[in-house]
């Protein structure tokens, strides 16, 4: 009788052990760090003078230089975000996004957004200027 009940407590103890391991990898995390290396208005046709532009990492503003490190399931997505606003009565704006899953991640990659934004009104209506917006991605 004792044998049976330590082969069934065994068996138990085996069948926990499997079901159990799957939920411990799965609640693994991996560290990156994403920099705003730089921006760039690259061409501009009469849409405008004077700009603002804004970058967003996981959602969160940075500016050119800076770095955030995300903690994330490699599941999980790093969004790369980015908008470049033509400052006028009527704004024209552009804006490019880029997402990718952290498990993807696995050496260090510089990633570009490409913004275009195109002239709504006037004489220049339809003229684009491009920025080019340039991050580091790497493990951390």
């Amino acid at each position: 009788m004792l044998v049976k009940s330590l082969r069934v407590l065994l068996m138990v103890a085996l069948l926990t052990a499997i079901a159990v391991q799957p939920l411990a990898a799965a609640a693994k995390t991996v560290t990156i760090k994403v920099t705003f290396v730089s921006e760039d208005l690259v061409s501009n046709d009469s849409v405008g003078n004077e700009w603002e532009t804004q970058v967003l990492i996981n959602g969160k503003a940075v500016a050119a230089g800076d770095s955030i490190k995300l903690t994330l399931k490699p599941s999980e997505l790093v969004k790369l975000e980015a908008t470049a606003i033509e400052q006028d009565k009527i704004p024209d704006v552009g804006t490019a996004n880029k997402s990718f899953k952290a498990s993807t991640v696995t050496s260090s990659k510089k990633h570009t957004l490409d913004v275009k934004v195109v002239e709504n009104r006037g004489r220049y209506s339809g003229n684009a200027a491009k920025w080019k917006f340039v991050f580091k991605v790497e493990k951390a």
